[in-house]
């Protein structure tokens, strides 16, 4: 497993033993903790609700299709979301994206992985951010641990991009205004195209 920092990229296709079939992009995260004496009397910690999204697109940066919390499955059936987690409690991924690569059409060059709050919590209230690559093996192959925080409501952690007949990952780590992923468009296509 490679652990990438912010624009770091790395060839999955190079990192997985077997040829790629499919890739869970897995997401996880937890509330920040409250300190003094209004954090104990809160309880410590908050709900945090953010939500995983991919757009696919084409090599011009078109948006072919959306895969979120709204619709969980891409109309070619080649991506599969896990659902809504609403409050980032527990270890491990809080949402999954299933990619199955057999079924992913040849136009779609360009995935970007999304995070967006849609209750409009900042990402100053998140901690141990993180996302991570598994193969149809379960071996985890690459994993990006978000460090930053700030007042954006948006960020695109990830991306991958076919190139040459490999999956390239990287790390973006790119603050977004937008509580949903098509307010994030413009920034996506001007990072990746």
């Amino acid at each position: 497993m490679v652990s990438l920092a912010k624009k770091q990229s790395v060839s999955l296709t190079k990192q997985s033993n077997s040829p790629l079939t499919s890739l869970t992009f897995g997401l996880g995260w937890d509330p920040i903790k409250k300190t003094g004496f209004f954090g104990k009397l809160l309880g410590g910690s908050a709900e945090i609700d953010l939500d995983a999204s991919v757009v696919l697109m084409d090599s011009n940066g078109d948006k072919i299709d959306t895969v979120w919390f709204r619709q969980l499955k891409s109309k070619c059936g080649s991506v599969i979301h896990s659902g809504d987690n609403l409050t980032g409690e527990g270890d491990g991924d809080d949402e999954s994206i299933y990619i199955d690569l057999a079924l992913l059409p040849e136009n779609i060059e360009h995935l970007a992985f999304t995070v967006n709050s849609f209750r409009g919590q900042t990402f100053n209230e998140v901690e141990n951010a993180f996302c991570r690559v598994v193969d149809q093996n379960g071996k985890e192959l690459v994993r990006y641990e978000l460090s930053e925080q700030g007042q954006h409501t948006g960020i695109m952690i990830s991306s991958l991009k076919r190139d040459s007949g490999e999956w390239k990952f990287t790390a973006q780590g790119l603050p977004c205004p937008g509580q949903v992923i098509d307010d994030m468009m413009g920034r996506i296509v001007s990072e990746l195209v």
